[in-house]
Formats: C-alpha cells, structure tokens, sequence
C-alpha cells in the first residue's frame, strides 16, 4: 500500500482530501493528513463570520469523523518540521517519523508583518487563525472594560484587511482601516472604483486613512498609537495587521526543493515540485512564477495533484488561470474579472457610476467593440456571473456594449441566454462544474430539479455566487427536453403558495375540499398540498392545530414531536429563558410524577421526553396548572426567542434583553408560517442569544437596538443581515410585524426566512424599501393583520385538555384504552432512555 501525507490542512488540503476520496477506486493509497492547528480543516473565507457567533464548529469544512469514515489518519495540534527526501521521510514537532511515496506540501501562507518599530507589543494582532480571532475578542473585551470608546486598527487595505475591519465592528470597537496605497483593494479596484467602495465603507462606520507609512507602533507595553510622521499620530487601543501575505514555503528549505526568489515553492504545471513525489498545491505552490491567493485555484491545483497521484499523467494546469473574484465585503457587492484595469491601446472602458446609490460598473471591451476583455463592479454584482462567463467564452457582446451595465426602464437583460454558453463553460469554479455537465445530469435523468443537480455535480455548494446561473441552467435545460418547469406547488394546483394565500385570504374558504373544488385540478390532493394548505389557512385564520383543517403533519395533530421509539416529547413555552423558582420546580416535579427523560435544549428550554400518547393530555394539564403553555416545539411556528440576561445582570449589557425577548416571544407565539422561526436579543455585541444566527435578532447598542433578519442554523447555515440600526422597541416590533407578515405572505412552502430573503429580487434593500419606506403602500395591512393574528392566540394544549372529543385522540388504540406495552426503557445517567437508545 502506498503511503500519501498531506502537510497542512486547511481549505486546500482538505480539498485534496475530499477530491481523493471521490476519484480514488481501490484502497490502494493511504493517506495521513498533518495540521498543526488544533482543529480540522475550516472555512478560512468566511473566517470573519466567527465574530458572530463564535462558533468553530459552524465553520468546519468536514469533522473529524469523515475523516475516519474515509479511511484518512487526521493528525492535529501536530506541525512536520522537516522533510528527508533521500529516505522519503517526514519528522513532526513531536519528534516523530512518517514515512510517504507522495507528499503533498498544502501549508498554504502566514501573515506578513512588516517590520515596524513596536509591532511586538501587546494589542497587535494578525489575522489569519480562530486562535487569532479568540485573542483579538478577549483583548477587546478587556479594553472595553476601562475605555467603551475604544479605538482599533486595521494595517490594509485589501480583500482581508476590510474583512478586519468588519471584524472591529463587530467586537463594538471603533474602526480605522490605514493603507498604504493611495487606494482601497489597490490590486483589484481602479481609483473610481476604490473611491465609491470608500464612500460605502464611510457611510456605515469605517475611518480610512490611505496613502500612510506607519514608521512605529507607540506605547510602552502595550499598543496606544501608531505614528506616520512627525505630527501625524492615530490613537488606538489595538491593531490587527493584514497587509498581504507570504507562502509557508519554510519546509522546502529543509531538504532543498527549489523556491522562488520571492518565496514559494516552485511547481510545474503538473504541482510537482524539483521532486517528482513531492507536490506543492494552494498559496505555497509558485505556478508561472505566480501566488495565487484565492481559493478556486487552489481547489483546481488539488485536484490536478489527486489526478497525478492516481496516475493521471495527462492531468495540468491551464497556462492561464483566471483570478476573477466576487465578494462581499462588510455587507458591499465587489467583483472583478478579466482585465480590470486596462490601457487604452488594447480597448475601450465603459463606466457607469451613481455615487448616491455607492454603485459603480466598469467594463473594458476590444477596440472593435466585439469582445469583453474584463471589468469592475461595487455595489451591485448581480450581473457578475453572466459578464464573466461573457469574459471567458469570448461570447458576442451587444453592438451598443453600454447596455451591458446600464440601467434599462423595461428591467431587460442585454445579455444573451445561458444555454448559448458553451459546454466547457465552468459555471462553479470553486468545484469546477461546467455547464455541460449540469445539462448531462438533468438529459441523462440523474436529475430532475435544482435539487438534483446541486446533489450530483456539487455545484454552488462552495462560495454561492453562482448559485443564480446553476438555476437559469438547469430550469432552460429542463423546458429544452419539454418538462414544463412550473413554480406550483404540486398537479392538483396551477397555483404556487403566494396566490393560494390571497385566495384563501381573499374567498375566507375554511376547509381544504372549498379550496380543491373551487380552484383545483380534481382529484383528493396529496402529501403536498394538502399541508400547504393547512399552513395557509392556519397563518390567515389564526386557528390552532386542533382545528383538523390546520393539520399540516402528524406532530401538529398530536401537538407534540414523535420520538424515534413511538414515544412523544413535551415542550412548554419558557418565555425569553425567564423562569420562577416554582415553575422550576413544577417541571421537576411533573418529569418525576410521569418519569419523563429531561433536557434543557439549545433553544433556553426544558424539554420533557418519553410521554406516552395517553399521558399528554395529562402532563400538559399539571403544566397548564402551574401556568405553562405549548412551546410550539412540534409547529411551523415561532419556537423561541433566546435571551441573554441583559443589562440587569451583565456588566456589558447596554439594554434589557430578557424584558424585551419575553415581550417578542409573547407577542409572536403561535402563528403559523411557512417554517419554523426563531428569536434571539442579545444585550451587547458580545451576543450571548446568538442574534444573528436565528430569523430575526437584535443586538443592544448605543442609541437603540440592532435588528437582523434572515439568519439561520441547521444544515445551511446563515447570518442574519442587518436590516435597521438604533431603533427603539416600538419601531422593533413596527419593523417585525411587516416583515414576519411579508414573509407568511409570499414564502414557498417549507422555505426558512433565510432562504426567501436570498431569492427576493433585490434581497435586504428590496426587504428595506417595502418594510421600511414602505414602497408598496401594505406597511399597515401587514401590521394589521399581525395584531388579528396576536390577539387571536390561544394555548392549543388548554384547547384539547377541554375538549371531550379532542381527548379521544389521544387513545393509542381506536377500541380500546389500554397502553402500548411494545415500548421499553433502560436507565441511563440517572434517567430512563429508550431502547435501543443507539
């Protein structure tokens, strides 16, 4: 068996990893992955999102566990320090030997830090790591402490330093991003363009200090300034240094391989180094005398590399690689691709610019105005996918090229269909699918629906900007083999949810057969629409799940989840977290009396598990009792609205967090939406309740409350998006009653707020336009119809406990009363569990 170790395991080898699995046909190989993080491999991207929610986990590419599950040795906390060519050995810190057949050298680059006079002392940061990231949030914490005012930093101006600076802002420190160019993003952006990113970055809080020299770092331990020149002095707290980047190319050193002048590791077009069973791949490898820092080519220089290995000889690289990029910085659309910046003998540059809007669009076309040769666009890179595509398949552009980036008043598109994209257009860099290869998963029947085809060819599933393109494709290819591809929700309607819900709305039908005969296609409906409609008329008419119509699966019809052994869970609503000593007890009490398992959950409640389908009429009338009422856990409903302790009782808390998360949940408890939804208010921005991981949060800060919306956990996970900054309860509840009601309104069925907030034409500023400028003139109908739905709530435990025929539900057999005796339990720390609880 021979014998592949992989240095370094960041996104890069990990893509080795991964892309060695999937071509990989017999266990001839066996592969050990060194990283000296302690850690598995990460999302480095969006490293900047861990400021969020401080979750490491949310950022993992792969656990641990999938390397076991493939056979892969993963070896962390653990860096090689040297490598033996002649024996084909590798020694770690540790002092251990590894011998290999391959090796591929994947330890990627580290912080440059110019040196500056002081940069050594306490405050200074670098950016590159989680530990980085866990020093830079405790540092902070500290100085806030003694200074809430205080100042930070960020040493450049480019792609990772404005992710530092988001990354002030979110630690609630005052942001200064300092440059040495002339310019923001100087290797991406021309000076019109980096002048309209500045405006934005301005506009939201950011302080830019371009064209300055730092000559030292001031202060006598710790960092309290940084000097320019004689009389040019910034006063800061902390700094955090990203002013680009070197390759980790120190290995190569070790046993000779050759590294460029400037570092790196040289590597031919195969990523084989001066030694044929070595290879170099991501931002060590020197390709073309060139570092590529963005992660596409890396992924690509992976998989040429598994290629090889797998004796693949004619697997390469192209000559030329293709380093367009789209990002969103701090919230701000910036693409570029082609050749952004281009003399004017080769072409003619097309600019569009709205200072107003902070938008601006550059295209640079051939002096015959036949071919794109590359352009630039902030603000809005809507467009990206379809210019860049125009770019790389030298596709005929239009005979007045303007209208390639112009506003029109008719909302035309001047670009050419997808399908007239060639086969071999590469629609997802980071996974390098290609349009072709979409088209032949949906022609050969692999698949049949986006679904599919994001499943079998893993395209859109890396960075998301070609998320948009994939759809387009897939959908024309689709209505080419003559599938009708229709936004309904199944055959017995020819209507999709948004016009069933003005419909129901709109005629007041209450049962499901008004509906099917008055506007359906026949038949009895089915496991699809029926639960849509369900929905629908519980989130218009209010009513309870014990109404049989608002029925939408067999949790609702039993108000409780169903567990894996047959037996239920109950959930009472514990109202931002908050609880008395007596209801404390209470629950205690209540598991105890019917021997339930208990847990309290993610989302700040006490979860009660193993009741018996005849036991929770009885359980839930001791908890109605000592005043609880339905958590919702099992509805298409709000769940909970998590709180940290506020200002009461934390010394950084800035707003009473509780009081207002219990006034949120109480106020939105019950209603019925297309999926399930959760709250979270945190007192500061040091964000305890997680606010930006949940459908709607709010943060408290000076001036007022924060409010995000659209952010979720679960398999997909997103950040919320800011929505509006120091606003008061009144506008909080104002803002989330219009957006909550807008989103119950036009969602597809089972679609999370993320996801619809992602697919609305024109996304946060669309949402803003309608909910807060109220642009569509519904802001009070939306309101109005909240409250019906507040005032309307009713506890749909209380209902069933009080209803005789209701009760009868709850029988687990139809003719008798007698208890399923098939259900068993061991005990298990203290608590019975199910068996088998595996």
């Amino acid at each position: 068996m021979k014998k592949i170790i992989v240095v370094g395991n960041g996104m890069v080898g990990y893509k080795f990893c991964e892309k060695f699995v999937q071509q990989a046909t017999d266990d001839t190989f066996k592969l050990t992955v060194f990283g000296e993080e302690p850690r598995p491999a990460y999302d480095r991207v969006h490293l900047s999102e861990y400021f969020a929610n401080q979750d490491a986990k949310a950022l993992e590419m792969a656990p641990a566990e999938w390397y076991v599950e493939n056979g892969i040795d993963l070896v962390t906390n653990e860096r090689v320090v040297d490598i033996h060519r002649d024996s084909k050995t590798i020694t770690t810190s540790k002092d251990r030997t590894f011998t290999y057949d391959y090796l591929i050298l994947a330890t990627g680059s580290s912080p440059f830090v110019p040196p500056i006079k002081g940069v050594e002392k306490k405050g200074v940061f670098v950016y590159r790591t989680i530990e980085d990231l866990e020093g830079m949030l405790a540092y902070a914490a500290d100085l806030k402490k003694t200074n809430p005012d205080a100042k930070a930093a960020v040493l450049g101006g480019g792609l990772l330093g404005l992710e530092a600076g988001k990354a002030v802002l979110d630690m609630g420190l005052e942001p200064h991003i300092v440059e040495f160019a002339p310019k923001l993003m100087p290797r991406q952006l021309d000076s019109r363009s980096s002048k309209v990113l500045q405006l934005k970055l301005e506009s939201i809080g950011l302080n830019i200090h371009l064209s300055k020299a730092t000559n030292q770092i001031l202060g006598d331990d710790a960092i309290v300034g940084m000097e320019f020149g004689e009389d040019d002095v910034l006063d800061v707290d902390m700094l955090i240094v990203s002013a680009g980047i070197r390759p980790r190319d120190e290995l190569a050193k070790t046993c000779d391989l050759e590294v460029g002048v400037r570092g790196g590791i040289v590597v031919n077009n195969k990523m084989q180094t001066s030694d044929e069973n070595i290879y170099a791949i991501g931002e060590v490898a020197l390709l073309n005398q060139m570092i590529y820092g963005l992660v596409a080519p890396g992924y690509d220089m992976a998989d040429i590399a598994v290629k090889q290995v797998l004796g693949d000889a004619s697997a390469e690289m192209p000559e030329e690689i293709d380093m367009s990029t789209k990002l969103k910085l701090i919230g701000v659309d910036v693409a570029s691709f082609g050749e952004p910046f281009m003399p004017a003998s080769k072409g003619h540059s097309i600019i569009y610019e709205d200072k107003t809007k902070f938008l601006y669009k550059r295209i640079n076309v051939s002096l015959d105005r036949k071919t794109l040769l590359g352009g630039i666009l902030v603000g809005d890179a809507a467009d990206y996918n379809m210019l860049h595509q125009m770019y790389m398949n030298s596709m005929a552009i239009p005979e007045e090229p303007a209208q390639l980036i112009l506003p029109t008043s008719d909302g035309a598109a001047a670009f050419g269909d997808v399908m007239d994209l060639p086969d071999d257009a590469q629609v997802c860099s980071c996974e390098s699918v290609t349009k072709g290869q979409i088209c032949g998963a949906i022609e050969s029947g692999e698949a049949k629906d986006l679904a599919d085809v994001v499943s079998c060819t893993k395209a859109g599933t890396g960075c998301g900007g070609c998320k948009p393109m994939v759809k387009d494709i897939t959908e024309a290819t689709l209505k080419s083999l003559g599938i009708e591809v229709k936004d309904t929700i199944c055959e017995h309607f020819d209507y999709n949810r948004q016009d069933l819900y003005k419909i129901i709305q709109v005629k007041g039908y209450q049962t499901f057969n008004e509906v099917l005969d008055n506007h359906g296609n026949g038949g009895h409906g089915c496991e699809l629409c029926k639960p849509v409609v369900a929905s629908l008329m519980a989130s218009i008419h209010a009513d309870t799940a014990n109404k049989e119509y608002a029925i939408q699966d067999s949790n609702d019809r039993f108000l409780a989840n169903i567990q894996r052994n047959g037996t239920y869970s109950v959930v009472p609503r514990v109202p931002g977290g908050e609880i008395t000593p007596d209801k404390l007890i209470a629950l205690g009490e209540i598991a105890k009396k019917y021997d339930l398992y208990t847990k309290v959950t993610g989302g700040v409640r006490i979860d009660l598990f193993g009741a018996t389908l005849n036991q929770l009429p009885l359980i839930w009338k001791d908890l109605i009792a000592h005043g609880f009422e339905s958590g919702h856990a099992y509805g298409k409903s709000l769940r909970t609205v998590k709180t940290c302790v506020g200002s009461t009782w934390c010394r950084y808390g800035m707003d009473e967090s509780v009081s207002f998360g219990i006034e949120l949940e109480n106020r939105y408890r019950g209603i019925r939406a297309p999926h399930k939804i959760k709250g979270g208010v945190s007192g500061c921005i040091r964000e305890c309740a997680e606010a930006r991981g949940k459908d709607f949060g709010l943060i408290a800060v000076e001036g007022g409350w924060n409010l995000y919306v659209g952010g979720n956990g679960g398999a997909t996970p997103r950040h919320a998006e800011l929505f509006a900054e120091q606003i008061d309860n009144e506008t909080v509840i104002k803002y989330l009653d219009r957006y909550l009601m807008l989103y119950m309104r036009t969602a597809k069925p089972l679609q999370r707020t993320a996801a619809w907030q992602e697919r609305l034409e024109g996304g946060i500023e669309y949402l803003k336009e309608v909910i807060i400028d109220d642009k569509l003139g519904i802001a009070k109908d939306l309101e109005e119809e909240m409250q019906t739905l507040v005032n309307k709530f009713e506890c749909e435990w209380t209902q069933a406990v009080n209803d005789p025929e209701m009760m009868k539900r709850f029988n687990h057999f139809v003719n008798s009363k007698e208890e399923d005796d098939n259900i068993v339990f061991v005990p298990m720390r203290d608590q019975k569990m199910p068996e088998p609880w595996k």
